[in-house]
C-alpha cells in the first residue's frame, strides 16, 4: 500500500467532478486501499478519490476507534434525506478549520462494494453527515461551501497567509 497526497484548499482540482467507476477491478481495489491507508495517516474520518486527484467515485469511511470497520463506498449515491441536524465538520482537505454544517439527519443511500455488489444501506448521525460530505467532494463541492461568503472570504485569506509565510521558511 501507499500513502497519497492530500489537496488542500484552495487547489482548483478539489471542484473538479469524479467520474463513475465502470468496472471494479485491482486497480480500483488498491486505490481504494491506498485511499484509506492514507486517510489514517492523516488522522481522518472519511476521504474521497477527489482528494487525492483521483477522478472516480470511491469514497472510504471508518468511524471505528480502533480503525477496524472501514466502509468502501464505489459510485456511491444518496436514494432519500430526511431532517435536518447541524452537526461541526472538518476536512483533511481544509486542515485545522472546523464549523458548524446543516445536513440531513437520515439518508438512505446505495454503493458497490470492492467486489463490485450492490448495497442499499440507511445511516443517520455522524455516518449520514460523512456520507454526505464525502459526496459533496466527488461532486467538486467543500464543506465551507456551506458557510456564509464572510466566512469563506476569511478562510481563503487565512490559508493564502499560511501559504506565504511556508513559502518564506523555504
Amino acid at each position: 500500500m501507499a500513502l497519497l497526497s492530500v489537496l488542500h484548499y484552495p487547489d482548483p482540482r478539489l471542484r473538479n467532478v469524479a467520474r463513475p467507476v465502470e468496472s471494479i477491478d485491482d486497480s480500483i481495489r488498491t486505490i481504494a486501499r491506498d485511499m484509506l491507508e492514507t486517510m489514517y495517516d492523516e488522522g481522518g474520518i472519511g476521504l474521497a478519490a477527489i482528494q487525492v486527484n483521483i477522478r472516480q467515485r470511491i469514497i472510504v469511511i471508518d468511524l471505528s476507534a480502533d480503525r477496524d470497520q472501514p466502509l468502501y463506498l464505489i459510485n456511491p449515491e444518496i436514494l432519500h434525506a430526511e431532517g435536518a441536524e447541524k452537526m461541526q465538520e472538518g476536512c483533511l482537505s481544509v486542515p485545522e478549520y472546523f464549523d458548524y454544517v446543516e445536513r440531513a439527519e437520515r439518508i438512505g443511500y446505495r454503493y458497490q462494494d470492492l467486489n463490485g455488489e450492490t448495497h442499499e444501506r440507511e445511516a443517520d448521525g455522524l455516518l449520514a453527515v460523512c456520507i454526505q460530505h464525502e459526496i459533496d467532494h466527488l461532486d467538486g463541492k467543500l464543506f465551507i461551501d456551506y458557510l456564509s461568503n464572510l466566512k469563506q472570504q476569511r478562510l481563503r485569506k487565512k490559508l493564502e497567509k499560511q501559504e506565504r509565510q511556508y513559502a518564506q521558511v523555504l
